[in-house]
């Protein structure tokens, strides 16, 4: 059952999209459009009273009742269900059993080839008419609109906001010729075909091909080996519309094909259209048998009691290392019954005992960064355990060992019942959780979740049944069923392993098969002791504070409460996320408060300052007081604010606030997180070199600001800078600066959250407000006039190109932000379609606009796209012509509805969800405006007209150039320039 099966796999479940009714200060700007319902035949196909769905075929897992599933004459299955969140949407995925394992040797890249076809040309859409008519539908492209290709299948999805029965047939019917009768000619294929391998170039680099190299070692002699789903550029070039109308008649079948409906409507509809638009869908021929996708098979002569087989040393210079092995077992079709499931949580749990013991011998300073094991069923090939590991120096060998050492332990030795129960008290919350927020869980996560479940040819169980199930056999698991799990867990019919490194002759295959092979001592320093921590045991934060003022702010049911030390808070109680409470904390002065001299400590602190812990509790005890609670610690450093950050639950709200108020009052400076924060930057700089991308993720965003320092990646030497004690002199001096915000929206008791917050932060000492100075600092933008150029080591290929202008920043500016955001999607969508359409110059460029409102400017709107480095000078040509007929040139009525709806569905979604408003509303305490902004917020996002769009057009572009940025392979020279009278500014970066 796919639920239960893939959170015990992976540990720990994505919280679900919650979202609440829009709220009546944005529903009466949104006018519904209401249709008539299309009349349809009632669905016939449904699988109802004692006949078992499909899905369940050979399962004892109990039904999940809200699904309806269907199964046609033509072979055809789907699944349907009412889902009202959010509210008036439809979610739907078609899936296709047929990926880049189904290709031929000449078909390779034609599964995810035809994905792209399918958005080309069909039955009732023209030549490059399909995301025009989804943004009239309001659907956004890429998020709403949007396919994925894998080794077994290809799925299309589709998410529909302002749902009608008329808008579901007109999207099904769209949906159906899109499936069924693609337009393949040699013309369309001409045409997609520069797309796809603009893609493959932008994904191509080092990384990919140690990714490459390694899946061909780990799946040897498997299919898996060599079908990566993007092809390769000899198949693709080769591809003509006879070709891939030959693989698409091959497995585009009803009996291949999964429908999955889900939305805010009768479900009865939804399967209504379905039958109604495919169930006459007929192929002529019998359906093609799957290909043998092989089985992982030793090699001859292979030591059956330790079956090391096939490795490979990868070299690639700008990579920092990493290990992985694997110990591989045929994949095989399960039933699918509580049983079969009770067995993944017992391995679930066995795999959890491990990671948690690697990462304490790695956290006390070990030999590597990290090192963790993951089994996985792989695109229905391999059963596999992996492990992998990042060394941290040359010595792999030892950190190979430690990490075998450890795991040696947990295959000769029973875990302590602590240990397990430890971890199932940590599976047993992510389950509670998932059956608390079920009523809000998301249509789109649903109908994932049916997809999932049909691609591994599983079940489905609702977050009930899991809950069940798991509490029906906790108590019977004991220390014997986890070794024995452990030890299924690492045999296998061969092991593999690739290791990259960035240094030639480091190791060899040789003797990475003899460090495999070696026999190791288990480890059991790493286990866990029986400590004890609970919250009623730490020390108090100070006299609970008084509440010196509450009301309502005038906005939803929000009521902002302050303490006498000068803490402000926002509340919103209400029940709509059933056991989710958000919280976010808002302290200092951001990046605003950095010394510019002392910047490497911004990025060490986001990695390490949470981890050194606070008061009593260093980085093990946070993990252990925290065990079986919904707890949460993420820390960002903004614009204008420092800030903590948990989703957490009205029960563990109280010892939530603690641990944030702690960490300003109390903090602790353990140096161990920060050494390793170290070693990890160290080991990721290099890598920033190996591509455009990592050169504009390593240099852009100080670029962007004239060089600042401050938000620029810290080098080796910055690096080699820094020690535990200048990261306690920068942060213990910054956490206790400026003023505090505290936001808690969700579910829980409103008395009890002003009690808690009266021992927390309302007991911290008074802060005062930010130093003027650092108040007033604002990031300048770079006034070059000339392309700043920088180079990367990656494939000859790739480059990037950026061109930025600047914009503005602050409250007083956020109307005009808003609509700023409808001008950037007009550019966005006239770049896209000319990189796109100019031979795959590009194939995903992208438009944006940041606007800090903490801050009083260094706002900037940039264009980006990677392409081949001779289209550069195409991309800042194509960007700046569409800026200049922006600002001359109103926008078409039609053009501008195609953004604007969008929008305006987009918006309206999320401020159905608390952190919508937690978003809009934090900073409201120290700058109230924004209280009284929020009743323009839907008109500003998505009412507009040409002639206002062009004036802004003129504001920001007009008889302005555009601030450039060109990333190029080494040893390039720029492409010839499109302002040739002005030679560039080279400066050297790598």
């Amino acid at each position: 059952m796919t639920i239960f099966a893939r959170a015990a796999r992976r540990f720990a479940l994505l919280a679900p999209i919650a979202l609440l009714a829009v709220h009546p200060a944005l529903a009466q700007e949104i006018a519904v459009p209401q249709s008539a319902p299309t009349p349809a035949p009632a669905p016939t196909a449904l699988q109802t009273g004692d006949e078992v769905p499909w899905i369940y075929r050979g399962s004892d897992v109990p039904r999940d009742e809200e699904w309806l599933f269907g199964e046609m004459d033509n072979g055809l299955r789907y699944a349907v269900r009412r889902n009202g969140v959010p509210p008036d949407q439809a979610s739907i995925r078609v899936r296709i059993d047929a990926g880049s394992l189904h290709e031929t040797e000449n078909e390779r890249g034609y599964a995810h080839l035809l994905e792209h076809l399918l958005f080309r040309e069909s039955k009732y859409l023209g030549t490059s008419e399909a995301i025009p008519t989804w943004q009239r539908l309001g659907a956004t492209f890429g998020s709403d609109t949007n396919a994925e290709t894998s080794p077994t299948h290809t799925v299309y999805k589709l998410d529909l906001p302002n749902i009608d029965a008329a808008k579901l047939e007109e999207s099904m019917k769209l949906l159906s010729g899109m499936v069924r009768e693609p337009v393949l000619s040699d013309t369309t294929v001409g045409a997609e075909v520069p797309i796809v391998l603009a893609e493959m170039r932008e994904r191509g680099g080092a990384a990919q091909r140690s990714a490459d190299a390694s899946r061909a070692t780990l799946f040897a002699g498997q299919r898996l080996a060599t079908r990566n789903p993007i092809g390769t550029a000899e198949t693709l070039q080769a591809a003509t519309g006879r070709s891939v109308n030959a693989f698409h008649r091959r497995w585009y079948r009803p009996e291949n094909t999964v429908i999955v409906a889900v939305g805010d409507l009768d479900p009865m509809l939804l399967a209504a259209q379905i039958e109604a638009k495919f169930g006459d869908w007929d192929v002529r021929g019998e359906p093609a048998p799957a290909p043998d996708f092989g089985d992982p098979v030793a090699p001859p002569g292979t030591d059956p009691a330790n079956p090391v087989g096939e490795t490979v040393v990868i070299v690639e210079p700008d990579l920092p290392r990493s290990l992985t092995y694997a110990a591989l077992r045929p994949w095989r079709p399960v039933q699918d019954t509580i049983a079969y499931n009770q067995g993944l949580l017992r391995d679930s749990l066995a795999q959890a005992l491990i990671n948690r013991r690697l990462e304490s011998r790695a956290r006390a300073g070990g030999s590597y960064l990290y090192a963790q094991v993951r089994q996985d069923d792989i695109s229905r090939s391999t059963d596999a355990t992996f492990v992998s590991m990042a060394p941290l120096s040359d010595d792999w060998e030892t950190a190979l060992g430690d990490v075998r050492a450890v795991i040696a332990d947990a295959l000769a030795t029973p875990p302590t019942e602590e240990e397990i129960d430890r971890e199932i008290a940590e599976f047993e919350q992510v389950f509670e959780s998932s059956v608390a927020e079920r009523s809000v869980m998301a249509g789109g996560r649903l109908a994932d979740d049916i997809v999932q479940a049909v691609d591994i040819r599983e079940a489905v169980a609702a977050p009930e049944t899991v809950l069940t199930v798991f509490r029906g056999m906790k108590d019977a698991i004991t220390p014997q069923q986890i070794l024995d799990h452990t030890r299924a867990l690492f045999t296998g019919s061969v092991i593999r392993a690739a290791y990259v490194t960035p240094v030639a002759g480091e190791a060899s295959e040789q003797e990475l098969a003899t460090a495999l092979s070696a026999p190791v001592e288990p480890d059991g320093s790493a286990r866990l002791t029986a400590t004890t921590i609970a919250f009623d045991e730490l020390p108090p934060i100070g006299e609970p504070g008084e509440v010196v003022r509450a009301g309502p702010i005038g906005v939803l049911d929000v009521e902002r409460v302050d303490f006498a030390n000068g803490v402000k808070a926002l509340l919103w109680a209400n029940d709509a996320e059933p056991g989710r409470v958000s919280v976010k904390v808002r302290f200092g002065g951001g990046y605003r408060a950095v010394d510019p001299a002392q910047a490497p400590y911004v990025r060490l602190g986001e990695m390490a300052l949470i981890s050194s812990g606070l008061g009593e509790l260093g980085e093990e005890e946070l993990d252990r007081i925290s065990t079986g609670r919904k707890m949460g610690f993420d820390f960002s450093v903004d614009e204008g604010a420092f800030t903590f950050f948990a989703q957490t639950r009205a029960e563990d709200l109280a010892d939530q606030l603690y641990l944030f108020a702690a960490k300003l009052d109390q903090p602790r400076w353990d140096p161990n997180p920060v050494l390793r924060a170290q070693a990890a930057a160290r080991l990721a700089y290099e890598s920033y070199a190996t591509s455009p991308a990592g050169v504009l993720n390593r240099d852009l965003d100080a670029l962007l600001r004239d060089g600042d320092p401050r938000f620029a990646t810290p080098d080796l030497a910055a690096l080699a800078a820094t020690d535990p004690a200048g990261f306690r002199a920068f942060w213990e001096p910054l956490l206790a600066q400026g003023p505090v915000e505290v936001l808690i929206f969700g579910d829980f008791e409103r008395e009890e959250a002003v009690a808690a917050l009266a021992r927390t932060f309302g007991a911290l000492e008074p802060r005062g407000d930010l130093p003027e100075a650092v108040a007033a600092r604002v990031p300048a933008f770079p006034d070059d006039v000339d392309t700043t150029i920088r180079y990367h080591r990656g494939d000859a290929n790739q480059a990037a190109a950026v061109i930025a202008w600047p914009s503005g920043g602050g409250v007083e500016g956020l109307r005009e932000s808003r609509q700023l955001e409808i001008l950037v999607q007009l550019f966005n969508n006239r770049l896209f379609d000319a990189m796109r359409e100019r031979a795959g110059a590009s194939y995903a460029p992208v438009v944006r606009t940041e606007w800090p409102s903490d801050i009083a400017g260094g706002g900037r709107i940039s264009a980006l796209a990677q392409l081949q480095p001779e289209a550069v000078p195409i991309f800042f040509q194509e960007a700046e012509r569409i800026a200049d007929e922006l600002a001359t040139t109103p926008p078409a009525a039609d053009e501008l509805a195609r953004v604007t709806e969008p929008l305006r569905q987009s918006i309206s979604r999320a401020s159905s969800g608390n952190l919508f408003w937690l978003y809009q509303l934090e900073g409201s305490t120290v700058d109230p405006r924004r209280i009284a902004l929020l009743r323009s917020l839907l008109t500003d996002y998505s009412r507009t007209t040409p002639e206002a769009m062009m004036q802004l057009a003129q504001k920001y572009f007009g008889g302005r150039d555009g601030w450039r940025l060109a990333v190029i392979p080494e040893g390039a020279q720029l492409a010839e320039e499109i302002r040739p009278a002005k030679a560039p500014a080279i400066m050297q970066g790598r």
